[in-house]
């Protein structure tokens, strides 16, 4: 996992203890005063609630303490493509330039360009280099590409 991507899951992880825990059990609480548990619909939708946020703290605690987090900002730029770098790749074809950013499966959000290291386009790229030409099989047929630029940022 990228240093940022290890961030957001602290920030995510801080949120739910410290705002989202205690706002549920607020809930719980008012909705136990209302009377009949069994028929209490406010109850049993915040127990729910309850469960998905506690669910999501040990995901999340247990994502971030097996988690081997990586930074490239203190790597030595040598061009090549690796875990946690941009990568700016210029389709042959159309000659359409597009940037990622190689994340971990967890950080994946193509609609920000951050792909999973595990998609296509990265396993092709892991281990090129700057100026290199790649052959990535993609849902249409395989695409030639050039890598323009390998940042470490």
């Amino acid at each position: 996992m990228t240093a940022h991507g290890a961030a957001m899951l602290r920030e995510e992880l801080n949120e739910l203890k410290t705002k989202t825990r205690p706002r549920i059990i607020a809930a719980i609480a008012e909705a136990r005063e209302h009377g009949d548990l069994k028929e209490n619909a406010e109850y049993h939708a915040a127990r729910e609630q309850q469960s998905f946020c506690e669910g999501r703290i040990q995901d999340i605690e247990g994502k971030l303490s097996n988690a081997q987090i990586i930074d490239v900002t203190k790597m030595e730029n040598t061009g090549k493509v690796i875990f946690g770098t941009t990568v700016t790749i210029m389709n042959l074809e159309t000659d359409k330039e597009i940037t990622y950013r190689i994340v971990g499966d967890d950080e994946a959000d193509i609609k920000n360009n951050l792909i999973s290291v595990n998609s296509p386009i990265a396993r092709g790229l892991i281990g090129k280099e700057q100026d290199d030409v790649v052959n990535i099989a993609t849902p249409s047929g395989t695409v030639e590409f050039e890598i323009v630029e390998v940042e470490y940022i």
